[in-house]
Parts: C-alpha cells; structure tokens; sequence
C-alpha cells in the first residue's frame, strides 16, 4: 500500500536528486574554470554553492521529521538515512569544487602552466564517478554502485602521477613555484572528490542491501 511515509520519501529521493544534478554541474564547471581560466565561470561555482547547502539543511530537517514521526522500519528506514548521508557528502563534494573555483581564480591571470590535460582528464574520471554513484542511487543498481569503488584507484593512480608531474616542474622553473602549489592543491581537491563519490556509491549499497561496506577490507582481515 503507497502511504503517506512513501509519499514523503518521494520527496527526499526528489530533493536528493535535485542536489546530485547541482553538485555534478558545480564540479564540471570547475574543472572547465581552471582548464579555459575562465574567471566569470570560477564565480559561477562559488555563488550556486549556496543553493547545494540549502539542499543539505532541507534534506537533513525532512529526513529527521520522518524519523521522528512515521517511526520507519528496514528498507524505508535504510533509505532516509541513506539520503541524508548522501547529501553530506554531496555538499562536501560542491565544497571541494568551489576550491577548484577558488585556485582557478587565483591562476586565472597568471600564465598558464602545463597541466591542463592532465586536470582535464583527472577530472573527468571523478566526475564520471560521481555521474555513476548518482545513477546508482537512482536506479538502485549496486553493480554500479560498486563500479564507482573501483573506479577510485584509477583515480588515485592519477593523483599521485599528476603530483609528481608538478613537483618535478617545480625543482626546474622556480617562478612558477607559487602557481605550481596552487595547482598540487587543486589536483588534491579533485582526489578528494573522487573519495566522496565513492561514499555516495557505498551509500547505495547500504540502502539496497543493508551493509556497510566502507571498512570492509578491514573486517576481512581480521
């Protein structure tokens, strides 16, 4: 029977949705900043971060009143505190593409160094990360859920190559030292945002299955 608790968790998956498409356009827009230095697209991403945290603070505040309220038992009740661990890191994921705004910003009227491509390309894998964790969750698939986990390695794989790639500019073109910091910080933003991306797929794994699979690893182990 659809009741009013379903009717109401429409709402939230709505809700959540809604933040995945502003998160998702936050990032992408901020991965275009610092590859085209494009300032007034920079600006975009720091103002519309304040639409992302209202998104947060709806979803936190209807999650809880339903918790409160309709009393929600295993798959309904997986799933609001699924979306309201979601919408954290969404929103700490559209933090970390504001600090890709913010370092664009700064690099945008400077020379540009060599390291666009490899942005560029670093990226787009985090973002296709997070386009796949989004997709999961909308379609409740846990074989692409799962996907995303792996999909983090190439990532990190990334992180650390692109790491080297500027230090080892840095050792050789000392003007560039200040811009070449800005840009290790940046790479490491896009890192983190690959992670978060990954806490969004394991989310849906604990909607759908009812199973914390963060510290899986370590429960193997033991």
């Amino acid at each position: 029977m659809y009741t009013h608790l379903h009717e109401e968790i429409e709402v939230l998956k709505l809700k959540v949705l809604k933040m995945v498409a502003l998160t998702e356009e936050a990032v992408s827009k901020s991965i275009n900043a610092y590859v085209n230095q494009d300032l007034y697209l920079a600006e975009e991403v720091q103002d519309g971060d304040v639409c992302v945290n209202r998104l947060e603070v709806e979803i936190d505040e209807l999650g809880l009143r339903l918790l409160a309220l309709e009393q929600p038992v295993a798959g309904d009740l997986r799933f609001i505190l699924g979306c309201m661990r979601i919408s954290v890191d969404l929103e700490r994921i559209a933090d970390e593409a504001v600090n890709i705004a913010e370092r664009s910003i700064m690099l945008s009227s400077r020379p540009a160094l060599p390291f666009h491509q490899d942005v560029r390309e670093m990226g787009d894998k985090a973002l296709a990360m997070l386009r796949h964790a989004a997709q999961a969750f909308s379609s409740g698939n846990v074989e692409e859920a799962l996907q995303v986990c792996g999909l983090d390695n190439e990532v990190d794989v990334l992180n650390h190559k692109n790491m080297r790639k500027v230090i080892e500019y840095m050792i050789h073109e000392t003007p560039a030292i200040e811009r070449s910091v800005h840009t290790i910080i940046l790479i490491r933003r896009i890192e983190r945002i690959g992670d978060l991306a990954t806490n969004v797929a394991e989310s849906v794994v604990f909607i759908s299955q009812g199973v914390n699979i963060k510290h899986k690893l370590y429960f193997d182990e033991r």
